[in-house]
């Protein structure tokens, strides 16, 4: 079943984000490679896909998982996660519909 990952980052979080962005794209290839990636992305923090400086609001993955509870074991253990850039991670089961 695909789950929906959302995620809200705390208030300033570029340079974070900068740093801890190789070990969270590994992730993301890994889900990709395994045919379980959907989609995944940032929001930008202003209406534009080059955000620059302004940075990002949160991100959305959506992600094929057996579980629950293995969607949020995965998410808890996300870089960006440990490294502090969100503030809140909310797991959601996702009903794929179009296309």
């Amino acid at each position: 079943m695909f789950y929906a990952i959302i995620s809200e980052d705390i208030p300033n979080s570029l340079e974070k984000r900068k740093t801890a962005r190789p070990a969270h794209i590994e992730r993301l290839e890994l889900l990709k490679l395994e045919g379980r990636l959907l989609i995944a992305g940032p929001h930008p923090a202003i209406d534009s896909n080059e955000s620059g400086d302004a940075g990002f609001t949160g991100s959305l993955i959506i992600a094929e998982f057996n579980t629950l509870t293995d969607a949020q074991t995965w998410a808890d253990d996300d870089p960006y996660v440990s490294s502090g850039v969100y503030s809140r991670v909310t797991v959601k089961p996702f009903k794929r519909v179009l296309p």
